[in-house]
């Protein structure tokens, strides 16, 4: 049987159309309003997620998590944790195994969030392990989401600083699009509509030998 590799070249990415994000941006600062989003995210059947942290651009200086993005396929939760912590509506959600959340690279995530809270994340999908069923050997965001939809993600505002106040609209439009993409890449893989032996980006295919 045949392992298909599948990549793609940066330079391919450049040229494609740039993804923005459809739907509605909520910047959940204050804990008035972090009730009524999490209510919202346990109605939803599978939410993206991901996490933002402050760059250094020193030697020795960390900055802890400041966002914790949450989307639904039409709404963008973004929690300021720099500002309100993780309260303990947040935190219930992100520990309940019945909430099936999906992110990429999810184990960088939890260790920011253990240094903010000591909620034990459980019921996360990680698209990395996903993605490689389907031969997929890129593990960034930006190349899988290419190789899936042929669109470009911006990571323009990666090292801006995630503790600013306010946050620019193009800060909340990355950090939609980097939770919300992670549901558009599951929900493709799993409907069974995604076939790798027809992608354009196969770098090569091994035969399995069986003795």
């Amino acid at each position: 049987m045949a392992m298909i590799k599948i990549a793609i070249d940066k330079h391919l990415i450049n040229d494609m159309e740039l993804v923005t994000f459809p739907g509605q941006i909520h910047v959940v600062d204050s804990m008035l309003t972090v009730n009524a989003a999490v209510n919202v995210l346990r109605h939803a059947a599978i939410v993206g997620f991901d996490t933002e942290t402050r760059p250094s651009f020193k030697k020795g200086v960390h900055h802890k998590l400041a966002l914790i993005q949450l989307s639904t396929p039409d709404e963008c939760f973004l929690f300021r944790v720099n500002k309100i912590g993780v309260p303990l509506k947040l935190a219930e959600y992100l520990a309940d195994p019945a909430c099936k959340k999906v992110g990429l690279s999810t184990h960088d995530d939890f260790n920011g969030l253990s240094h903010v809270s000591d909620c034990k994340p459980a019921g996360f999908v990680e698209i990395q392990d996903l993605v490689g069923k389907f031969g997929i050997a890129d593990i960034s965001l930006q190349k899988i989401y290419a190789i899936l939809f042929q669109k470009k993600i911006s990571k323009g505002q990666r090292l801006t600083n995630w503790e600013a106040d306010p946050l620019s609209p193009a800060q909340q439009q990355y950090a939609a699009i980097d939770a919300w993409a992670c549901i558009n890449i599951y929900n493709y893989l799993e409907s069974g509509c995604y076939n790798p032996e027809l992608s354009p980006y196969i770098v090569s295919e091994v035969t399995e030998c069986h003795e």
